[in-house]
């Protein structure tokens, strides 16, 4: 899938994203819909498995391709940019969909890509075809302008030992992709089976997308190149966090707004009072500065250009306007919209944990005050 040639500020969809929005978007509103991805939820807990949904990931990784949409053609990708990832993004924000899209797709592929070793391609082809499925072994809490210091080791022996705490997509993972701490040399980028590694689920504010502890003891892996690719892979998932953020707020507002519509109160609907009207009007214009910002990080990240500021502005903003879309939306569907049955607390617990991921806000606007070098703390 070739991106057209334009210009890397043109914010407005191409035709090409288009159509990659309707077949993701048909993918999901026939499979995991809100409402089919809460029953998914809701069985896995009681059943003690994890939430993902890997019949979707398997239909959306191999039929639709989105599995290898940053890998390039010749290693059996689709070639596409950042801005074709962050439509997917969006549309799995809309449908809070528990798929290990950004953790496999993004993250550990980003780091394969930075790697640039005979290794890391064949493992790229792999991730493409949708054979296998991987997790980059760093803290969902990460920063993206402060990399982590590799929590494991090589020894002696060539065995693996360490743990990092709060990665995702670890638990459905054939592979995980392990930044080691290599002694005289820096550090370097290992491939692990997972059944080499002891993965334990912690409780997670966001159900639809767990977080694990990873721990290596005596682990064997293979090189795949170096890591000096994982800076990169968290400032990209950073910027394509931005547009899963605003498919969680998009739906939040979309469904709120149809159900003032049909909720009545002295005989008129909710809707028509003028104070949900102007909480809606502010949350709009809110969730429409957020659009610009996520797709301008995605621009810039798919141009190639350096997107340090334009990912700190879209993380500082999208954040913050999903979680008020997600709390809006459960205050305005009223009590229907404090049960569990409604689907709206899962898009509050995800944006909530989307809003601490990969830097806080307040970490994204301390960035930003750094580089555009304003005096003083940004509060």
């Amino acid at each position: 899938m070739s991106q057209e040639a334009q210009s890397p500020m043109t914010l407005l969809y191409t035709e090409v994203e288009e159509e990659l929005r309707a077949a993701v978007r048909g993918l999901l509103s026939g499979r995991s819909s809100p409402s089919e991805v809460l029953a998914h939820v809701e069985s896995a807990a009681s059943d003690g498995a994890v939430p993902y949904d890997l019949e979707v990931w398997k239909a959306l990784g191999r039929d639709i391709g989105a599995a290898g949409l940053l890998i390039p053609e010749d290693l059996g990708g689709a070639g596409a940019t950042a801005r074709e990832a962050a439509v997917v993004l969006e549309e799995l924000g809309r449908a809070v969909a528990p798929v290990p899209y950004l953790s496999s797709a993004v993250l550990a592929t980003r780091a394969l890509l930075g790697a640039e070793d005979e290794a890391a391609r064949d493992l790229l082809g792999r991730l493409a075809s949708g054979e296998v499925t991987a997790a980059l072994a760093v803290s969902f809490a990460a920063s993206p302008y402060t990399p982590p210091l590799s929590a494991v080791t090589l020894g002696a022996d060539g065995a693996l030992t360490g743990r990092v705490t709060g990665v995702i997509g670890a638990e459905v993972a054939d592979v995980l992709i392990v930044p080691v701490a290599v002694e005289g040399s820096g550090s370097a980028l290992y491939a692990v089976d997972a059944s080499e590694a002891r993965i334990k689920t912690v409780a997670s504010l966001d159900l639809t997308r767990p977080i694990a502890t990873v721990s290596f003891s005596g682990a064997q892996g293979r090189p795949v190149g170096s890591a000096a690719g994982v800076g990169d892979a968290l400032l990209l998932a950073a910027g394509l966090l931005a547009s899963e953020q605003l498919g969680v707020a998009e739906w939040c507002l979309t469904t709120t707004v149809a159900y003032v519509k049909e909720r009545k109160q002295f005989a008129r609907p909710v809707g028509s009072f003028q104070a949900i009207k102007h909480r809606l009007a502010d949350l709009w214009l809110e969730i429409v500065g957020a659009r610009a910002a996520a797709r301008n990080a995605a621009a810039l990240l798919g141009a190639g250009e350096d997107a340090h500021v334009a990912v700190a502005v879209a993380q500082a903003h999208c954040g913050v306007a999903a979680v008020h879309a997600a709390e809006e939306c459960v205050q305005l569907h009223g009590g229907i919209g404090m049960t569990w049955e409604h689907p709206a607390h899962l898009y509050l617990k995800r944006a909530k944990a989307d809003e601490i991921a990969l830097g806080t806000p307040g970490d994204h606007r301390e960035a930003l005050a750094l580089m555009a070098d304003l005096p003083g703390p940004v509060n």
